[in-house]
């Protein structure tokens, strides 16, 4: 492949075929990124290797002797998912209680409250907006509920969240990271003076404790992270499994018909059009093996998580949805190893219970415009819609 199949618009509106071509070519290919190559990982079992492989996420050490003319705040550009053992074992080890299954059972009356309360002035006959009027707003809700954020600040959150997964777009990027910051670092200091139980208060009495686990850079890192990356990729999830069932009826009347499998169907979905299409980012210290491949020591190492999941070396028929498919709950969606994705039981929950609202309260729910003419977010990471328009 000639080009980077990064930056190809129509990449952005269905990335599926330009995976597909990649995979045919090698599972793991050497292929153009700017002015250097990089490689990009697209075989299901490929992508599981890389994700326990030898591959480091320091892009501190990566970027050191590459200066970029960026202006990332380091709260941004140095968070938990930019480390490596023993510095990430330490930092997961601290907020991984807060996302325990328990936990999140114990959130779910919330969420449904939250869903339905999201819901309750759409009337059969209105077209709405999913995305701004549920995907979007439920799970910053929770999040910022969970974390302590005050109610009149999450719209901005959002907001910026949004500004940071703007590829290439690097002044919008930069500017949204020192705004985001900026404001989580206010909200810490007025924490300390008066905390409130939330989490973000939990992990200020790690920083100022006896033990002194954190430090105020590490605070900083993490609440950015937990805010972010708690929220934006569920938004994505719950429009792309909404707009699948939406396209595939007899699916959504199997759905309809035995609710109880929602829990299960929502594996497919996320199998079947990953929120996290391109894992963030990770590079070859020294000459690696990736199935058959050698990658070369220095090289960024794309793993595609959306491409993965499409493997039909691991799931036949790879691009029908099929709700009835045994062994969906084998998806990458979530990515794999130490760095799986420590809110995947929450994300998990939010999408079954936005789809199990919608089924119960909306009976004739439809698209309000054709499929092909959705806009998606330009995200290399991320591949959400910009807006689901739909009909109650």
């Amino acid at each position: 492949m000639a080009s980077s199949p990064f930056t190809d618009p129509a990449f952005y509106a269905d990335r599926y075929p330009t995976y597909a071509a990649l995979r045919a070519a090698a599972p793991v290919l050497q292929v153009p990124l700017g002015p250097t190559t990089a490689t990009v990982v697209t075989g299901y079992e490929e992508a599981r290797q890389a994700f326990t492989a030898a591959l480091s996420k320091d892009t501190g050490a990566y970027f050191a002797d590459k200066p970029s003319g960026r202006t990332l705040h380091p709260a941004v550009s140095h968070t938990m998912l930019a480390t490596d053992p023993p510095e990430h074992t330490r930092l997961r080890r601290l907020v991984t209680k807060a996302f325990t299954s328990a936990r999140v059972d114990a959130l779910r009356p919330y969420i449904r409250a939250l869903a339905e309360e999201l819901v309750a002035s759409w009337e059969p006959g209105d077209e709405v907006d999913l995305v701004e009027e549920l995907a979007g707003p439920l799970p910053v809700t929770v999040i910022c509920q969970l974390l302590g954020v005050p109610p009149a600040d999450r719209a901005a959150i959002r907001s910026w969240s949004t500004d940071l997964f703007a590829t290439g777009d690097h002044q919008r990027i930069d500017a949204a990271s020192h705004a985001l910051a900026g404001y989580l670092a206010e909200l810490i200091t007025g924490k300390r003076a008066r905390p409130d139980g939330a989490l973000l208060s939990d992990l200020i009495a790690v920083h100022d404790g006896d033990a002194d686990r954190l430090s105020e850079d590490e605070l900083l890192s993490l609440a950015v992270l937990l805010l972010v990356a708690g929220h934006e990729t569920t938004t994505a999830a719950i429009g792309n499994a909404v707009l699948a069932l939406l396209r595939h009826p007899a699916e959504l009347e199997h759905l309809r018909a035995d609710p109880h499998h929602l829990r299960a169907a929502v594996d497919e979905l996320l199998r079947y059009d990953a929120p996290v299409s391109v894992a963030t980012w990770r590079w070859a210290p020294e000459e690696v093996e990736l199935g058959d491949t050698r990658v070369p020591a220095g090289s960024p190492v794309f793993v595609c998580p959306g491409a993965a999941n499409r493997d039909p070396a691991r799931f036949p028929h790879p691009d029908r949805l099929d709700l009835r498919r045994a062994d969906a709950a084998g998806h990458l969606a979530f990515g794999h190893g130490i760095h799986r994705c420590l809110g995947a039981p929450l994300a998990h929950a939010e999408i079954e219970i936005v789809l199990g609202v919608l089924l119960e309260r909306f009976p004739g729910l439809r698209l309000a415009a054709p499929a092909d003419r959705l806009r998606w977010r330009r995200s290399r990471l991320v591949r959400g819609l910009i807006a689901l328009p739909v009909s109650l």
